[in-house]
């Protein structure tokens, strides 16, 4: 019998490599190529799709804060006064990520009227000692 030559299949040269399937952080970006004849005597075997992993720059954090506490109380016992609320920050900003915005807010309070009067003076002088 002749000897049995296979002719191998062909194909087309590689594309381009895909654009990352990420506009940020890591992804896959793939190529492919194309069968371009079948081979004789055999079977084509080449593969016809490569994926990688790409990575691009970091992805924006943005800053990520609890609820606010409830008021505290007026700070004074009479007259004007303020009152203040917290919040603490869960996550830092990273990558170009959104500012923290405040953290503490402060609102006026006013409770009673303060007394007045010349026995008040005496009384406070007291409560000092």
């Amino acid at each position: 019998m002749p000897e049995c030559h296979t002719i191998p299949c062909l194909l087309s040269p590689w594309s381009e490599w895909s654009d990352c399937s990420v506009t940020c952080g890591k992804g896959m970006r793939t190529r492919q190529r194309m069968l371009k004849s079948a081979a004789e005597l055999g079977d084509c075997n080449e593969e016809l799709e490569q994926a990688e992993k790409c990575m691009l720059p970091e992805c924006p954090i943005d800053c990520e804060l609890t609820e606010w506490s409830q008021w505290s109380e007026c700070n004074t016992s009479c007259g004007k006064g303020h009152m203040i609320r917290t919040r603490m920050i869960k996550i830092e900003p990273q990558f170009g990520g959104t500012a923290c915005p405040e953290t503490v807010q402060r609102s006026k309070c006013r409770v009673r009227k303060c007394l007045r009067g010349p026995g008040m003076e005496k009384r406070r002088w007291k409560e000092a000692r």
